[in-house]
């Protein structure tokens, strides 16, 4: 199916009358799951859209960028959620959208950046960039191994899975420095890295750890691993089922991939609007909710699929600073400031604990934390 090309809004339009149209002829679609709720859209969609004689979704452009709007994970067209975003990090240039594929759910930045593109901002902004012995990195490097580290993680949420323990050979994919690499080593792992950013990955290595530069596709292994770790990664992917293809792959027959990423359903994005943390455009080019991200791992090979979602006081300090002093065009410094980050921390986990907690329950945690095994 494909949408009005000539009009850069009009999948939106389309999804909006549609959505108009069920509340009208069927009103139970007003208590229907959210699953439910965008199966029935989808199939008006189709309705109208066949009734129209398009074509092929795969089609779909926007005219004023020659980008294409088509769903990263099945091919049908998008309707915009969000617009006017920028970088509320880094300060890179450009304004960018969320848009949301009306039939499975994943919502994905748009414009797409190249590959190029992506590797260029990496390289500036991103990753290890040999930022050392300041202030911020002494005081980030001993508490992330320290044992008050440890009981703060038990209280907040391990983003990272720095409490697993356990044996056999772990892959970390984007390790960057390899601060994880050592945590992960105590406990019990044997593990390996895989960093494509050549400064971080020589930072990796000095303790004596086996890095890997090469992209996941192209990795050939020794020997298959019983873990892969995905902390904070899988949202950056230009094709997230490939990478899930890919790590699977790679993995022994029941072993797990561990996952961490933001939740596109987090009541702090209703919360904090653009000035959410976790859409980091254009960093960030998937937003996974618990449920398109479970259809992804089953669609991809794996079972006994557990998600569950934690809000970490950090990207709540995060989001608060990205309100309060972000500019345009502008890095964020704030964000390394580490004495107002760990106030606003602090009042995040011990102030606004039982919202936190609450919003947990409902299914709108800021993080979503995926176990899947290889099947």
């Amino acid at each position: 199916m494909q949408f009005d090309g000539s009009r850069p809004n009009a999948a939106c339009e389309q999804y909006v009358v549609c959505e108009i149209l069920i509340y009208a002829v069927k009103p139970s679609y007003l208590w229907q799951t959210k699953k439910d709720q965008d199966e029935i859209l989808g199939q008006m969609i189709d309705s109208t859209v066949k009734l129209q004689g398009s074509v092929s979704v795969h089609e779909t452009r926007n005219t004023s960028t020659g980008a294409q709007r088509t769903c990263l994970l099945c091919g049908s067209a998008l309707g915009v959620s969000q617009e006017g975003l920028v970088d509320t990090r880094f300060g890179t240039p450009g304004s960018y959208e969320i848009n949301r594929c009306v039939r499975c759910g994943l919502e994905q930045t748009f414009p797409l950046p190249s590959v190029a593109e992506l590797k260029s901002l990496y390289e500036a902004h991103y990753n290890f960039g040999g930022e050392r012995d300041t202030l911020y990195t002494r005081l980030r490097e001993r508490f992330l191994f320290s044992f008050l580290n440890r009981v703060w993680t038990q209280i907040d949420g391990d983003i990272s899975f720095y409490l697993c323990r356990g044996t056999g050979r772990l892959l970390d994919i984007g390790c960057n420095e390899g601060r994880g690499l050592r945590i992960y080593t105590g406990n019990g792992f044997q593990v390996e890295g895989l960093e494509i950013n050549e400064r971080a990955a020589a930072e990796a290595r000095k303790p004596g750890f086996s890095v890997h530069t090469c992209l996941l596709g192209d990795l050939v292994a020794a020997a298959p691993y019983d873990v892969a770790v995905l902390s904070n990664v899988l949202e950056h992917s230009l094709d997230p089922r490939q990478m899930l293809q890919d790590v699977h792959r790679i993995l022994v027959s029941g072993g797990q991939v561990w996952i961490s990423c933001p939740n596109s359903e987090s009541w702090l994005r209703r919360v904090f609007g653009r000035s959410w943390i976790n859409w980091h455009v254009p960093f960030h080019i998937s937003h996974f909710s618990a449920a398109t991200l479970r259809e992804l791992l089953e669609n991809t090979g794996y079972a006994q699929i557990e998600v569950r979602q934690i809000t970490p006081a950090l990207w709540v300090a995060q989001s608060l600073i990205a309100y309060f002093f972000a500019a345009k065009g502008k890095k964020n410094r704030q964000l390394r400031n580490p004495f107002l980050t760990l106030f606003l921390m602090l009042l995040a986990r011990f102030v606004l604990f039982p919202v936190l907690w609450l919003e947990n329950k409902r299914g709108r945690g800021d993080c979503l934390l995926a176990v899947a095994t290889k099947s």
